[in-house]
């Protein structure tokens, strides 16, 4: 009875997990189909290889070229700072310090609280801090306050990759005189590698498709930031902008602004994928 039992309990599971990812499937294919109906009468070479003219906003001429570039600084920007930021923390906290300690863990919940916290509280703060030292809406002022947003992420991310190496390769490694450096860098960093370039890869597309944290910090333009000091537009902010116009062949272009964003995230996903599997087929 028992074993009829649990077999019925994992055909029934079974079919539940299959389920499940067919819905979500389908969910991702209404919605980027539902986003390449709409965005199909605006989408050209002029509208992703030309900046905004003038009455762009009224249905005038011009793209959003502006907007692309904007976010892919801003993205890149904001996720190697975050990076060069969070890894010696996640080193630290798994190498030189006890991942056990009371401290570690600490600090890994203060890392989950602000995880969670919304990139609109990021934004306001950043907000207020560029008023108190006067610093105008910027580049600059973006990649820093999404950097501070995508941080929790990647350290997080990294540090439950590090947690599931087997304690034994460390102790192996020490056994054998190596430092804590060269543990962290020729063992453990090899061994999730592939995991890094993943996490990189979220905080990425965190970075690339928030509004909230950029709302108040990057101002917007119609041209393209030649310095860190001037304004930059942003995908999001293009759709938050054009989707609330009354005018159809504005809305018409924020679609197809969406569309852009959707597939410069899909295309980085896949070249980030391939890369890491192709390293990882390589590593000695």
């Amino acid at each position: 009875m028992g074993i009829r039992r649990r077999k019925y309990e994992e055909i029934f599971f079974k079919k539940l997990a299959l389920l499940s990812s067919i819905f979500l499937v389908v969910i991702l294919l209404v919605i980027v189909i539902s986003i390449i109906i709409k965005a199909i009468p605006a989408l050209s070479i002029e509208m992703i290889s030309q900046t905004p003219k003038g009455g762009f906003y009224l249905g005038g001429g011009g793209g959003i070229l502006n907007a692309i570039v904007g976010s892919l600084y801003l993205a890149f920007g904001a996720t190697l700072l975050a990076f060069l930021l969070g890894f010696p923390v996640v080193i630290y906290m798994n190498i030189y310090a006890n991942p056990n300690s009371r401290f570690v863990n600490l600090l890994r919940l203060v890392l989950d609280i602000l995880w969670g916290i919304p990139s609109i509280v990021y934004g306001v703060f950043g907000f207020v801090i560029m008023i108190f030292l006067g610093i105008k809406a910027s580049l600059l002022g973006g990649i820093l306050i999404v950097a501070l947003f995508i941080l929790p992420v990647i350290i997080r991310s990294i540090d439950e990759l590090i947690l599931m190496i087997p304690r034994g390769l460390t102790d192996a490694a020490y056994s054998l005189g190596s430092t804590k450096f060269e543990t962290a860098f020729k063992v453990v960093i090899r061994q999730v590698s592939s995991g890094i370039v993943t996490a990189l890869l979220i905080a990425f597309g965190r970075a690339i498709g928030d509004a909230a944290a950029v709302l108040f910090t990057t101002g917007y333009t119609d041209n393209i930031p030649t310095s860190l000091s001037q304004p930059t537009a942003t995908l999001p902010l293009a759709i938050f902008f054009q989707l609330g116009s009354p005018i159809e062949a504005v809305q018409q272009r924020a679609y197809a602004s969406a569309f852009v964003l959707t597939v410069i995230i899909l295309l980085i996903s896949v070249i980030t994928r391939v890369s890491a599997r192709k390293y990882k087929k390589f590593k000695v």
